[in-house]
């Protein structure tokens, strides 16, 4: 079994990941996983198998026996432990001499290139010694040197396997089979064999096989694996739900809207696999650090040894110092300090309902110092409810306002529009179809409608074109109002309300904790946007603003030296994102395909905005740890390994070399899996 070094083995991992996505069945992705655990237990085996043949060969060593006073020689004994050194070399040592080989051919010498020189010069000198070069071998150091280093890299591929395992726990939410409902009968199919408007029952307990919407029944869901939320959440007809969510006490029936391979779960794989094979500023200086520090590990070994050669000390004594050096300084831990944490970071991150798309981006949360939010949806509940409706022409009666309005709106997702479909399902009244359907530009919508012309617009359009507001209309501060048209003659209009969300308050009382500032930006009206603001004790507002002009405020931030984060909902807010310096699209639910926004939230809970920005500056202080970490410990072990310090008595061996680094190793493993999101 090959194993060559970090970013190879990574290579793999993300490989299985890529593999995932290439089925129907993400699960298809975990033969990747198992040959993974394959090359942990080659290592295993491998460690356990040169342990057992170090011991005779320390128990033969000349300079063991002295140091233990007792005398194991015999005839021929040197031979017997050149051939147990050998097979140690060429059966232990063997992961590490194809990786030199390996990054040698690729022309990237890294760490295995250090590990498989060390060895390689303890093993012929040794040799030499054995058939007659003068010198004493160090065939117990070459050994112990491998032994150690074998355990190293069997804990770390252990604890890389561990930093992905949310990712496993991912996969390994979607059920192999479904129960399909075909007229009376039910089947039971596999899970990757569903298709759009195939109609499946879902038992209580069991987890959802696909995507869909709930045409028969009700329940509670827990989605907390998929989106961080504790709590199940109630669901009822014409709710959404996700694959891999498990159902709770009620038995219901679901109308399939994605297949395995375009479901939310497998886009949220695909999200974490591509942001761990992403490399942010800091991962590609940490890649810059340890080519330099291999650089350095060569000539520093190579002048030691020529040092103490000229300084009058023995061949053997040389060499160790040499071997020494380069264990010591080989850049392992540097080469796990960023991808260990980013592979945890990912992983954590999709548990809790937030997807990393661009890791550069999610880095510089941190830098956030100003906050931009959209409010319906996420500062508000974003679930509008009809409180009034209103007539202007007395030739039209309330249900036909809302039946004209809802005639309009029956294709749009907007809440607004949800209330509207909402009341007219409430009052049982008929959607009509619909003509010319247009968008007026963050103004509203128009349509042909039985023949009349139909607008449903905001306060703006009446603004814009010099239409006259009825004497009785007041924008009441927690209402938001649509005017319906009729041939371009004001009929009436809906006023909507929507509820600021519990969270919100303590979300932006948490943003002026840690110094970020916190502005409404959206097309609501000022009364509303001030009410909102004030309530929550934000810096600042801006009402009735159009998509193109988002951007602009986006810009004047940005000109007065703020580092701006920009929240919206990754459709019309996608210019404001692109611009923003953090474009996080929130409320996106199964749709995640934001393009512009670096971040997306599978919530809209402004409580989730903040622990991403918490945990974006966590994540980066867990890098910042581990690099210094990672360097900073050869500052004191480089030289005593190079020998300043022999003539006080002091001097590492080898093998002692490898422990410190493999301990470096451990250490940089152990703190990036101590990485949380804090709530």
């Amino acid at each position: 079994m090959q194993h060559t070094n970090y970013s190879e083995h990574k290579v793999d991992m993300t490989k299985m990941h890529h593999n995932m996505m290439q089925h129907d069945n993400p699960k298809m992705g975990m033969q990747g996983h198992d040959h993974h655990k394959m090359m942990i237990a080659d290592f295993k085996r491998r460690f356990y198998i040169t342990l057992i043949l170090t011991i005779p060969i320390i128990l033969l060593s000349h300079i063991i026996q002295q140091w233990l006073g007792i005398k194991l020689n015999f005839k021929g004994s040197q031979y017997v432990l050149f051939v147990l050194s050998s097979v140690v070399f060429f059966y232990g040592g063997m992961p590490f001499l194809k990786g030199l080989v390996s990054e040698i051919r690729n022309k990237k010498p890294g760490m295995m290139t250090l590990i498989g020189f060390a060895i390689s010069v303890a093993y012929i000198y040794s040799v030499a010694v054995v058939f007659g070069f003068q010198g004493m071998d160090f065939f117990w150091e070459l050994c112990t040197l491998i032994l150690i280093m074998l355990l190293g890299h069997w804990i770390e591929m252990k604890s890389v396997a561990g930093a992905s395992r949310e990712l496993e726990l991912l996969v390994q939410l979607m059920p192999d089979d479904a129960h399909m409902v075909m007229g009376e009968m039910i089947h039971e199919v596999k899970t990757d064999t569903l298709k759009e408007n195939d109609i499946i029952l879902i038992k209580p307990g069991e987890k959802i096989p696909a995507d869909g919407i709930i045409i028969e029944g009700i329940s509670y869901v827990n989605e907390s694996m998929l989106t961080g939320e504790s709590k199940p959440v109630a669901k009822n007809i014409d709710d959404k739900l996700i694959a891999g969510s498990l159902n709770g006490n009620g038995s219901i029936k679901l109308k399939v809207t994605h297949t395995s391979k375009d479901s939310y779960l497998s886009k949220v794989i695909q999200l974490v696999n591509d942001a761990q094979k992403s490399k942010s500023k800091t991962h590609l200086l940490a890649d810059r650090a340890a080519q330099i520090l291999t650089i350095i590990a060569i000539v520093a070994g190579v002048s030691t040894f020529i040092i103490w050669l000229a300084m009058g000390q023995t061949m053997a004594f040389a060499i160790e110092r040499m071997v020494t050096v380069i264990v010591i300084c080989c850049p392992h831990a540097l080469g796990l300090a960023v991808p260990l944490v980013v592979a945890v970071s990912t992983s954590l991150s999709a548990k809790n309902g937030l997807l990393i798309k661009n890791r550069t981006a999610f880095e510089n949360a941190r830098k956030i110092t100003t906050l931009i939010f959209d409010k319906t949806g996420t500062l508000t509940v974003g679930k509008f409810e009809v409180s009034a409706i209103h007539v202007t022409e007395t030739k039209y009666s309330e249900n036909e306002i809302i039946q004209y309005a809802a005639a309009l709106e029956q294709n749009s997702e907007h809440p607004i529009a949800t209330g509207i479909l909402q009341k007219a399902k409430e009052l049982n009244i008929a959607t009509l179809k619909t003509e010319n359907f247009n968008a007026i530009t963050g103004k509203g919508i128009e349509a042909t409608v039985n023949g009349k012309s139909i607008k449903v617009v905001s306060p703006g359009f009446l603004n814009e074109n010099t239409i006259s507001f009825p004497e009785y209309y007041t924008a009441s501060e927690a209402e938001t109002v649509v005017f319906i048209l009729i041939d371009n003659a004001l009929a009436g209009f809906i006023a909507l309300s929507d509820a600021i969300r519990e969270e919100s308050a303590d979300a932006i009382k948490k943003l002026k904790e840690n110094n970020i500032k916190s502005y409404l930006l959206t097309g609501d009206n000022k009364a509303v946007a001030q009410s909102v603001s004030d309530k929550l004790g934000m810096e600042g507002f801006k009402a009735e603003v159009l998509p193109d002009q988002k951007l602009e405020v986006i810009k004047e931030f940005q000109q007065k030296g703020e580092f701006v984060g920009m929240t919206g909902d990754g459709v019309n807010d996608a210019p404001a994102l692109a611009q923003a310096d953090v474009g996080i699209a929130v409320g996106s639910g199964s749709d995640i395909a934001a393009e512009t926004a670096g971040i997306i939230l599978v919530n809209s809970n402004p409580k989730d905005i903040v622990n991403l920005i918490l945990f974006g500056k966590a994540t980066y202080r867990k890098m910042i740890q581990n690099l210094i970490w990672a360097t900073g410990y050869n500052i004191i072990a480089l030289p005593l390994a190079a020998g300043v310090l022999y003539s006080y008595g002091i001097l590492l061996s080898p093998a002692a070399g490898a422990v410190l680094m493999s301990v470096s190793t451990i250490v940089v493993a152990i703190n990036a899996r101590t990485l949380k999101i804090k709530e």
